[in-house]
């Protein structure tokens, strides 16, 4: 009989039971996040059961760390950054100040050392990422003054913690109650800003050149699965080098690799490419968080808990409205930002761990963290209601009623997606003065979009209230542009019970996809390869004699 080795077990346990409180979570409208983590809270030391090993989990969730890291670095604009900077960078500033100071005092009153208390206080201090543009997404917010505001506070958040978790390790004996030594701590920061510095100068000066160029030789190859290769080579390969030649942390590491290959023009389809991957290893990362959470600290700690979700959702809060609004700002701008602030996410996991195996803070310290991250994060649909009522204007997305009612064309044509395939379709469209219509979900192609003059639905045409609002009853084309198959699928089917006699255009990569989506129901599945190989022969057959 053969018995999965522990790393097997760890791997399949997590990811299986992730699915399925994932898709509970995402059933019962919460961020699947949330599932993710109590998935790891079953399989952990602390309720009964099958107990994963907590050593490999550690492991994983490091390369979960750099991943995610990565990706932040990819889609790290510093344009974007600039353009809300004289809000964003004094306001996250001022609000990791003040909620850091929150937990502190927090921490003196339980009786914890100052030093611990600091770093409670900057993991309390900072919001998800993840959960933030999943939630302006939802709600048509990214593309807004709103939205760019929040992301570029987010940003400076994500930099400076990138900047905590290279310094605390340094200031560890300090902040832990040892002997104040500063000529040492001024020596040991010197050390350490001075590597990391040679970090960037060696990142900017010849990392700059040679990763764009090197993803440039790797494309030209015409190799995908060398592409994806040398794309998580690029990641992994220098938060290893910048951990073992210049002693700085993993997470930097990564994150400087994907701002570097972001500047590629290759960095859209890197960030696509690796994106699956990224994902299951970020999966774990969460899962492996949930195992460290011991659920007893409700009945334990309550009113610890209930202060420590107070300066999350209160404090925080409170501090960024009005921050925003001695900015000038108006209520509803306020109101979102504030919302958007009222949850914790992964650099809070990262530092309890962090703080935890450096012990700077009890193992109640790491379990309040993890229970405030999971109920801030069930609260966040909440703290957008709540503004939404207390704002002048609406904050949510619209209603699926109203969305009915999103277009007006007729005889249309509707591109979904509007990447390399889908806007030559829509410049042929606009070349020849038909009247068109382009689905679109990701922030920075939805732009151009715009920015091209197409009518624009933002949204996942997959849902059905996005794809109802593009009238395809009325439509006379519908051109599906986007890579994945599996969604691509879910349109077509959808469009096709809409409408059919719909024209009903799909792309595949080979051909299973090819043969799936005819099956849901396109009228016509281009396959690039084919295409290709038949104009190429075309224009040889008169040279061949080819009939």
């Amino acid at each position: 009989m053969h018995h999965p080795t522990p790393l097997i077990a760890t791997i399949v346990a997590g990811l299986v039971l992730a699915f399925i409180f994932g898709a509970l979570a995402q059933r019962l409208r919460l961020p699947p996040l949330v599932g993710y983590l109590l998935a790891g809270v079953l399989i952990g030391p602390n309720t009964p059961g099958f107990v994963a090993d907590q050593s490999l989990a550690a492991e994983l969730a490091e390369l979960g760390v750099i991943l995610l890291m990565f990706g932040v670095g990819l889609h790290f604009s510093l344009k974007e950054l600039l353009a809300v900077r004289r809000i964003a960078l004094p306001g996250a500033l001022v609000q990791i100040a003040v909620a850091t100071l929150l937990g502190a005092g927090l921490a003196l009153l339980l009786g914890w050392p100052l030093g611990g208390g600091l770093v409670f206080g900057l993991a309390l201090s900072v919001a998800s990422t993840v959960v933030l543009l999943r939630a302006l997404q939802d709600r048509r917010l990214l593309d807004s003054e709103r939205g760019r505001i929040a992301v570029g506070w987010l940003i400076v958040e994500d930099l400076a913690m990138v900047l905590a978790l290279v310094l605390i390790p340094v200031l560890a004996d300090a902040l832990g109650g040892g002997e104040l030594r500063w000529a040492g701590i001024a020596g040991a920061l010197a050390l350490t800003l001075g590597k990391v510095a040679a970090f960037v100068a060696v990142m900017m000066l010849v990392g700059r050149r040679v990763i764009p160029r090197l993803l440039d030789w790797v494309a030209a190859t015409g190799s995908r699965e060398l592409f994806n290769l040398s794309v998580l080579a690029c990641a992994l390969g220098v938060a290893l080098g910048a951990a073992y030649l210049f002693d700085v942390s993993f997470a930097l590491g990564a994150f400087f690799a994907g701002m570097i290959l972001a500047e590629s023009p290759l960095a859209h389809r890197a960030a696509e490419e690796s994106l699956p991957l990224r994902e299951a290893f970020a999966v774990l990362f969460f899962v492996s968080v949930g195992m460290l959470f011991d659920p007893a600290i409700v009945l334990r700690a309550p009113l610890q808990l209930l202060a420590t979700l107070a300066i999350i959702l209160i404090g925080k809060s409170i501090a960024a409205f009005y921050i925003v609004r001695a900015f000038g700002y108006a209520q509803t701008t306020a109101l979102t930002i504030a919302a958007s602030l009222a949850q914790i996410g992964e650099f809070s996991f990262i530092l309890a761990t962090l703080g935890r195996s450096l012990e700077l803070f009890l193992a109640q310290a790491q379990d309040l963290i993890l229970a405030g991250a999971i109920a801030s994060i069930l609260f966040n649909p909440l703290a957008f209601a709540i503004a939404e009522r207390r704002g002048r204007r609406p904050l949510a997305s619209p209603s699926p009623e109203a969305l009915l009612a999103g277009t007006r064309l007729s005889q249309h044509a509707v591109v979904v997606g509007y990447g390399r395939v889908g806007s030559r379709i829509a410049a042929g469209l606009r070349a020849g003065g038909r009247p068109y219509l382009v689905i679109e979900d990701r922030d920075k192609p939805a732009a151009q979009a715009r920015e091209d003059g197409a009518e624009l639905l933002l949204g996942n045409a997959a849902q059905a209230q996005v794809l109802a609002a593009a009238n395809l009853a009325q439509a006379r084309c519908l051109f599906v542009a986007i890579p994945q198959a599996f969604e691509a699928g879910q349109v077509v089917k959808q469009a096709r019970q809409a409408n059919a006699g719909l024209l009903i255009v799909a792309r595949a990569h080979s051909d299973a996809e090819l043969l799936h989506l005819q099956q849901c129901g396109a009228s016509l599945t281009v396959m690039s390869e084919q295409e290709i190989a038949g104009a190429m022969l075309g224009s040889g057959r008169e040279v061949l004699g080819l009939a």
